[in-house]
């Protein structure tokens, strides 16, 4: 077995990484051994010093990935180090101390209360006019009671794309209004369900029923059109086609559900810790940049209200 293959048991075993963060390093790797060693298939990790490592900062740089990205595969080659000095494979790791870009803040983009209601709208307006071309007319009302259903559940409880469509039928409690989910790292946390969710959820749940569909223990809760677990990519899909219909900027994604979650919360006067907690992250840092936009927001109100400050 290769230092890599390792790593990757490693990441999975031990680190209970998600596919998507394995994945991820695995591209971020494989990118390293294509453009500084020349060779996919390299495994000869003592070879490599402070001088290599510099070397991928340059080709990333001339390639013109941007900072972020380069600091995500940094971080996964300075992971990877890390996990062959614990295994005695290199002495050192060449990652730690180099001299990084510093990543932008750019504050995440939201949607008002007032679009995200457009948007849960534009889903049968949508659907009636493609109803027309659809081939399977049964299926349209499915596929609305679902992505409406899919669209509060995300908003309701600010989860991931990935995280909304892993959901099981066990995982819903619509009696406490709530759903566990599991996030980043194989780590669960509980989610609320508000009124809005809970109802789009019953109406979803009782058109499974009427399809004759088992919806209980590890069934998956949002299904297409063969009864399997539903794709992000089709659920992105179908957002674009939502929001075209809705009027909204079309760049809009099923992250920025998520994000207008926390910056609602945090204007309406949510405390900062329980945001924390409602969106899984681990460090309170990654939540503050939300303070910064509901802080955008009130300077905004406040040059719009206030007679000294046009």
């Amino acid at each position: 077995m290769s230092h890599l293959e390792q790593f990757f048991r490693y990441l999975e075993s031990e680190k209970n990484a998600s596919v998507n963060t394995i994945n991820s390093y695995k591209l971020d790797i494989t990118q390293f051994c294509k453009i500084v060693m020349e060779d996919e298939n390299f495994d000869n990790w003592s070879v490599i010093d402070k001088h290599t490592a510099r070397l991928f900062l340059v080709k990333l740089y001339d390639l013109k990935v941007s900072k972020s990205s380069t600091l995500r595969k940094v971080s996964a080659m300075r992971s990877l180090f890390r996990f062959l000095v614990r295994e005695e494979v290199v002495g050192s790791n060449p990652f730690i101390g180099l001299s990084l870009p510093k990543k932008d803040k750019n504050l995440p983009e939201i949607m008002s209360v007032n679009a995200i209601d457009k948007l849960i709208n534009a889903v049968p307006e949508y659907w009636e006019k493609a109803q027309e071309l659809s081939k399977d007319k049964e299926f349209v009302h499915f596929a609305i009671l679902r992505d409406q259903a899919i669209i509060e559940v995300i908003y309701s409880g600010g989860l991931r794309i990935s995280e909304a469509i892993n959901l099981n039928c066990e995982d819903i409690d619509l009696i406490s209004g709530t759903a566990k989910v599991q996030g980043k790292g194989k780590k669960q946390r509980f989610c609320m369900l508000g009124k809005c969710a809970s109802k789009a959820l019953r109406e979803y749940l009782g058109e499974c029923k009427n399809r004759a569909i088992n919806m209980r223990g590890k069934q998956p809760l949002f299904l297409n059109k063969f009864y399997k677990r539903i794709t992000p990519r089709s659920i992105q899909r179908n957002l674009k086609n939502y929001l075209v219909s809705a009027g909204l900027p079309p760049d809009l994604s099923p992250h920025k559900l998520r994000h207008s979650f926390a910056t609602h919360l945090l204007d309406a006067g949510a405390d900062l810790r329980s945001v924390q907690e409602l969106l899984g992250h681990e460090n309170l840092s990654t939540t503050q940049i939300y303070t910064h936009v509901s802080a955008k927001k009130m300077q905004q109100t406040y040059r719009q209200a206030h007679p000294r400050a046009k």
